[in-house]
């Protein structure tokens, strides 16, 4: 028998609200919802009364969205399914912080996908504020210094993006050299993070992308070979060739 997870709905549409716990009822029926609330101003004292093990969370709500919620129930800990409206700055942010999201029109079976990951995290029991870095990466306006959530073999890893000086795909794992002169082996292919990385990260070949922050010359040849400040050199594909060089022009 699948575990009981108590939860609330924080959405200020009433019937996005009903929908939701329609859906819940019908299709997720380990999910116990306890209370909802419309706003902010709601939401905060229905977690702080009823500490639920999992918030449905609205991004944009009267009085404040979801980020603030979070900050304000810090001290409780409890996962998060985000549901939003498209967008695309908000989408990247959430992925990032390995986030689960709804978007709305909610489907039924992404809805059904999403509380089993909240269910299995509960499970196992992993220590890991994703609540924390979401907020934080919402904070902070300079992309580059966000942070990115790194699903590896022991369980997860948070680092800056500005640390990240490029990365080298490695079969189904994906190894990230960071400027401190370690190196991460990531539960990802390098595609995921291709779509996943700010502008400033660029793909140079079929095997690597490269942070280019950290590029210290470009040696000629039919791709040729970028240099980088940590003294490693990546091959430059001719595929790429062009788009890397006129980001030099």
């Amino acid at each position: 028998m699948p575990m009981e997870i108590r939860s609330v709905i924080v959405e200020d549409e009433a019937a996005a609200r009903a929908a939701l716990g329609a859906y819940l009822s019908k299709y997720c029926p380990q999910v116990r919802v306890l209370g909802e609330a419309a706003n902010i101003r709601e939401a905060v004292p229905l977690i702080e009364r009823e500490r639920p093990q999992l918030v449905f969370l609205d991004v944009e709500m009267p009085y404040g969205n979801a980020f603030d919620v979070l900050e304000a129930c810090a001290h409780i800990p409890f996962e998060t399914i985000f549901v939003t409206a498209f967008s695309e700055y908000a989408i990247q942010a959430l992925n990032r912080s390995a986030a689960y999201y709804l978007l709305k029109p909610v489907s039924i079976e992404e809805l059904i996908l999403a509380v089993n990951r909240v269910q299995a995290h509960l499970q196992t029991r992993e220590v890991f504020d994703k609540n924390k870095v979401i907020v934080e990466n919402f904070r902070e306006p300079q992309v580059q210094r966000q942070q990115i959530v790194l699903p590896t073999l022991e369980g997860f890893e948070v680092v800056r993006m500005d640390q990240i000086i490029r990365l080298r795909g490695n079969g189904n794992f994906t190894d990230i050299h960071l400027a401190d002169g370690s190196k991460k082996m990531v539960c990802r292919f390098l595609k995921h993070f291709a779509e996943l990385l700010p502008p400033r990260f660029l793909r140079v070949h079929k095997s690597h992308i490269i942070n280019l922050d950290y590029v210290k010359g470009y040696h000629k040849g039919s791709g040729g070979f970028i240099a980088l400040s940590d003294g490693s050199e990546v091959e430059l594909s001719a595929a790429y060739k062009e788009v890397f060089l006129e980001y030099f022009k």
